[in-house]
């Protein structure tokens, strides 16, 4: 199925609201998905026959810049079967408030390969992913403070008194 019949699809199936926007033309084509319904098109995604994206390869956490204001996650998905890729994109307005992080719902119900790689950008740039059984530092010491790959991060000078450079 091609990058258009995948749209056609997904809208027909949940309505025109729930695609936001497509990157076409490009070398990996995305759909920019409405963030409150990414469980439900992932899951519609690997449930079809005709679609069968049966594998999450990554999902990478976005930090768009202090003065775009957002945050956002991208899902590479690939169906083995069919050798067919698929980016999904989603993103929300946000602060850089580390006390209220951007929140996202979680694909591990859908994609157990979504566990690690959430524990990863929350850990990394402090995406807090909604319904994550387990979500915690997964690369950092939990005493860390911030989230280093956000594009505002200060690091420390010290870090348990050993100098950081």
């Amino acid at each position: 199925m091609i990058f258009s019949e995948i749209k056609d699809l997904l809208i027909s199936k949940f309505g025109s609201d729930v695609i936001v926007g497509e990157e076409a033309g490009v070398l990996q084509p995305a759909l920019l998905i409405a963030p409150n319904r990414i469980v439900e098109v992932c899951r519609e995604l690997r449930d079809n026959e005709a679609t069968y994206f049966d594998y999450l390869s990554c999902l990478t956490g976005v930090d768009y810049g202090v003065e775009a204001g957002k945050f956002g996650v991208v899902y590479n998905l690939a169906s083995i079967p069919y050798q067919t890729q698929l980016t999904l994109k989603i993103s929300i307005e946000h602060g850089r408030d580390v006390e209220d992080l951007p929140t996202f719902p979680s694909l591990v119900d859908v994609y157990k390969t979504a566990d690690w790689h959430e524990r990863e950008a929350y850990d990394l740039l402090g995406i807090f992913f909604e319904g994550h059984p387990d979500l915690r530092r997964i690369l950092l010491p939990d005493d860390w403070d911030g989230f280093p790959m956000r594009k505002d991060y200060q690091a420390a000078e010290y870090y348990k008194g050993i100098k950081i450079d």
